[in-house]
This record gives structure tokens, sequence and C-alpha cells, in this order.
């Protein structure tokens, strides 16, 4: 195993934290305040080149992998995890075709993505559907040469300013996660609409907003792989994606401890700066044991999903990096708040901002118990093989 980034992944590494120091940090604050998408940071991402970074050149993409686009993430959430969310939802809102689409699909859906053309959103929530996925209720039809979309989602992350729209549907309901199909609906469809824009705790910069379809007519072609394997699709969507959100809260967990630690250095207290109380520094110190413990179950992760397993043997270790990173993330912003007393409390310091954002990780792409599920069930069936 080695544990050394290859050059170009270095490279990688370098650019996005120099992008992020000059542009990302300066605008963080102000994004969350404001509540609105960043479209200059988008703008930034598509000029330096990362909303592809996942995809293979044939695509428009940079090759660089899952792992890449970790790197990418972690360096970008330090800064601004809404930031980060923006570059996350690139692959998320294309996964299920990389996977299961048709080369048609391909090249307008993901050759779009990463050449900034195209910006998509993955319909899965639903108001009675979140950690279920087979419970969702909406409806697809078959009409012809057409499939008639019926239902709505909710908590669907960038669907103001998507292009495009996955949307899993029921095409055989009582087969239940055997009758889930997925389509590509293009913004603009007649009975596609965005509902209102939901106020959040945190990751204000990236919209929230439900999504309805009223006899919203698809084409047939629109279907990604085949009528009633769409479950097969949206495992794999999640699976792939959740080392990825799992770089969120191991940036964001970085960015805390890091401005913790610059105001230990400077804070005075009792004729010294309050790093040297050793009660401090142990709390430093169990904060970036925590850290470097996520950061590499984020990036095995990453390498098990760019080697190409994605499936049910390995999702346990997708589970125990998203689980873990997000949760670290949550401890470390509680613990580096504290660290500031008074001034971590208030919206003038970083760290309340990072805390609101941190609390959304545990929630998205299966929340910490629905992991703990998963590897504990793996664990009790002996279908953990420790890799």
């Amino acid at each position: 195993m080695d544990f050394h980034l290859p050059e170009e992944l270095q490279l990688l590494r370098n650019t996005v934290r120099r992008l992020a120091r000059e542009k990302i940090a300066p605008r963080a604050a102000e994004i969350d305040q404001t509540a609105t998408y960043p479209e200059d940071i988008y703008q930034a991402f598509k000029q330096t080149g990362l909303l592809g970074l996942c995809y293979p050149e044939q695509y428009g993409g940079a090759g660089l992998g899952t792992l890449g686009l970790c790197l990418a993430v972690e360096e970008v959430a330090k800064y601004c995890c809404a930031s980060g969310l923006i570059l996350l939802l690139t692959r998320l809102s294309t996964a299920a075709i990389a996977y299961g689409g048709s080369e048609a699909q391909k090249q307008e859906y993901i050759r779009g993505t990463c050449a900034g053309s195209r910006r998509g959103c993955f319909c899965l929530t639903e108001p009675a559907a979140g950690s279920d996925a087979a419970g969702i209720q909406t409806r697809a039809e078959r009409s012809g040469d057409h499939y008639i979309l019926n239902g709505s989602k909710c908590f669907i992350s960038g669907a103001s300013v998507a292009d495009f729209f996955l949307v899993a549907a029921k095409t055989d309901p009582a087969a239940g996660h055997r009758g889930m199909s997925v389509f590509v609906v293009d913004k603009g469809t007649p009975g596609l609409s965005t509902g209102k824009i939901e106020k959040k705790m945190g990751v204000k910069g990236v919209p929230v907003s439900e999504v309805v379809l009223e006899d919203c007519r698809v084409p047939a072609q629109n279907l990604v792989g085949r009528e009633n394997e769409g479950f097969k699709l949206v495992m794999l969507t999640l699976n792939s994606v959740r080392p990825i959100v799992a770089a969120r809260g191991l940036g964001l967990a970085q960015g805390a401890l890091q401005h913790a630690v610059d105001y230990a250095r400077e804070r005075q207290a009792f004729g010294k700066p309050i790093a040297d109380f050793q009660g401090l520094r142990w709390m430093m110190a169990d904060m970036a044991m925590e850290i470097e413990a996520a950061r590499w179950l984020v990036y095995h992760a990453a390498s098990i999903v760019d080697e190409g397993r994605v499936g049910k043997e390995v999702a346990p270790y997708f589970s125990m990096a998203k689980a873990y990173a997000s949760e670290v993330a949550v401890r470390t912003t509680h613990n580096a708040l504290q660290l500031l007393g008074g001034y971590g409390y208030m919206q003038d310091y970083p760290l309340e901002r990072y805390y609101r954002d941190a609390r959304q990780l545990m929630i998205v792409e299966g929340t910490s118990q629905v992991h703990r599920e998963i590897i504990s069930r793996a664990i009790v069936e002996g279908t953990l093989h420790w890799l």
C-alpha cells in the first residue's frame, strides 16, 4: 500500500489550495450571510478545470478519479463547506449516468458537466422517503415513446440552479425496490418545477428546494439504464459519492482546528498564550488525531471507488469514511468553538459557521445511524472482509 500521493494529485492539491485561499476564503462569510449561490466560485472552478476531476478525458474530464475530487473538496471545505458541495454535485448528479447511461447521455450530460455548460442535481429524497430510498412514491408510467412522471422531491441540493435533474421514480410500484428507474429530466420540460428555497441552518450557499413533477413527459431515451433497474444505480451513486461527502467533513474539521490553533497562539490569559495550557493543547491533540484517522478512511474509500469497486461488498468502508469524517467534523467544530470561548459563539468569527455547516454532514447521503447499520450488518453476517 502506497501512502504517498502521486505527483499529479500533489499538483492538484496545491492548485486547489491556492485557489481556496485566494478566491474562496475571502468570500466564505458573505456566502453564508447572504445565502446566495456563489456563481463566481462556480466560474472559478470552471476556469481551473475542476468540474470534471473524476471523469476521464474522453468526456472532457481530468482523469484524476474520486481521490482527486476528494482532495479538491477537502481543500475547498477548509474555508467554505458550501463551495465544497458545488464540486461534489458534479459527481452526485452524473454518477448514475456514468454507471448505467448510454454513450449519448454520457457525451451530453457528463461532458457538459465537465465543461461547465451543464449543472445537475440528484432527485431521490421525498417527504416520506429519506433513508428508506426504496420507499419513494414518485411514479413513471410508459406512454408510447415517453414516460409520464408524477411526484415530488424535497431537500434537493442545487435544484434551483440546475440544468438537468436525475430523478428516481417507480415504474413498477408493486415490485418495491426492484421497480425503481432513473430518468434524466431537462430543465424547461413541461410539468417540471422547483418549489421554495428552504431556509437552512448551514451550508447556505447551495440552495435546497422541492422538485415537483406534474404529468411531466420525458422521452423514453432519457431512461438511464434499464427500466426497473434504477435502485442499483441509486446505490452505486450513493456508494461512490460517500467518500466525497466525507472529504467535506475532513476539510471542514481541518479548517476549524487551524483557526482555533491560530487563535490560541495569540490569545493571552494569565500572562501567557492559551496555547501553553496543557488542557487546551491536549484538546488540539485529540482533534488532530481524529482528523488524521478520518483522512485515511476517506482516502482509502476513494481509492476503492477508483479501483472500480462500488458494490455491496465494500459498502461498509464507504459508510465508515462518511460516518466517521462527518462526526469528526462535528466534534472538531464543537471543541474548536469551545477553545475560543465567547468569541467562538460570535458571528464575527468563522467557527459558529463551521459548527452549523458541520451538522448537515451527519444527515446527508445517509445518516450516521444508517451507516452504523450497514457496518454492523456486515460484521454480524460475516461479510466484512478487512482490506
